[in-house]
């Protein structure tokens, strides 16, 4: 028994769930979300407690209960508390803004990056290098996050670049200097 699927998940109040056959809608402050669950797992409430049980023991079945069961927990999570990620800017002259509600990235290109929040996402920056994602979609702010990453990747030398706060860069030496013969 998978150790993840069999936990339950607590519905807190102001959330709303409703499951139809293997399609799961979860409303809440944040907003809504809608997943088709795998057909080797089914969803069961009772009261404020959701419960995913798999159908059989095969393989996939067994695959799709403990993810099955993040997911559903991760849309609950998201529609009542929302999810965030950080971001840091190091470089000397890299920058970051936000002008309405797109990211601006000054990133030593020959251009601004400019990147358009999906629906639901909402980006702040502080001390024009800390940047924060959040929204209560956690596989789209993740996704997001990344792409912003992905625009300057750290670089092992010298360390530039963004990078997820608390991310440890493996940093390489450098050329030693040595004179020639």
């Amino acid at each position: 028994m998978s150790r993840i699927g069999k936990r339950p998940i607590k519905i807190p109040a102001k959330v709303e769930v409703t499951v139809n056959g293997t399609k799961v809608v979860v409303k809440g402050p944040k907003g809504e979300l809608s997943r088709e669950l795998p057909t080797q797992v089914s969803l069961s409430q009772e009261g404020e407690v959701l419960q995913v049980n798999r159908r059989d023991d095969s393989r996939v079945s067994r695959q799709m209960h403990g993810l099955s069961r993040t997911l559903v927990s991760n849309m609950v999570e998201g529609v009542s508390q929302g999810f965030q990620r950080r971001l840091e800017i190091q470089g000397v002259g890299y920058r970051a803004a936000v002008q309405g509600r797109t990211l601006v990235l000054n990133m030593g290109y020959s251009h601004q990056v400019q990147i358009a929040p999906p629906e639901g996402i909402q980006f702040a920056v502080e001390n024009n290098t800390n940047v924060i994602v959040s929204g209560y979609d956690k596989e789209v702010v993740g996704n997001i996050a990344a792409k912003i990453r992905d625009v300057r990747p750290p670089e092992p030398y010298k360390g530039k670049g963004i990078r997820y706060a608390g991310e440890a860069v493996r940093r390489k030496a450098g050329k030693t200097g040595k004179g020639k013969k």
